[in-house]
């Protein structure tokens, strides 16, 4: 929580497992109640929101490294999404995102999400972060 700023009830990861600069591995357990939920299962726009969290909870990590607060970011644009499964309700799943590159305050990922080394989804984002004060 102290590293994205989404609050309850859209927050969509759990734990944060792995980051480097260039890699950044979430965890996230699929809960009934959740918003995206429907049908026993987690809906698209919510995968799209854990890929986004990833990227954020990376910025986040990367600012309190720095001693700076955490910055709020935008998606840009959504390019090649591909939706494979959908995870059900108490599956765990596991988000990768990895920086393809980075100009200013505008960050390009690739974004991964995978349930027992399965790909269940995948796309890139442009992300912008505002500049805090």
């Amino acid at each position: 929580m102290s590293l994205i700023p989404q609050r309850p009830p859209f927050v969509m990861i759990d734990s944060l497992l792995f980051k480097d600069e260039k890699l950044t591995r979430t965890g996230f357990e699929v809960r009934e109640g959740n918003i995206f939920v429907k049908e026993g299962v987690l809906r698209e726009p919510g995968l799209v929101e854990n890929i986004a969290q990833t990227a954020a909870a990376s910025a986040g990590q990367t600012s309190k490294v720095e001693n700076k607060p955490v910055s709020v970011g935008y998606i840009g644009a959504i390019n090649n999404l591909q939706i494979f499964s959908l995870p059900k309700i108490k599956d765990i799943i596991i988000t990768e995102i990895s920086i393809v590159t980075q100009v200013f305050n505008v960050t390009l990922i690739a974004g991964k999400i995978y349930h027992n080394d399965e790909l269940l989804a995948q796309c890139e984002m442009k992300i912008f972060l505002t500049q805090t004060k």
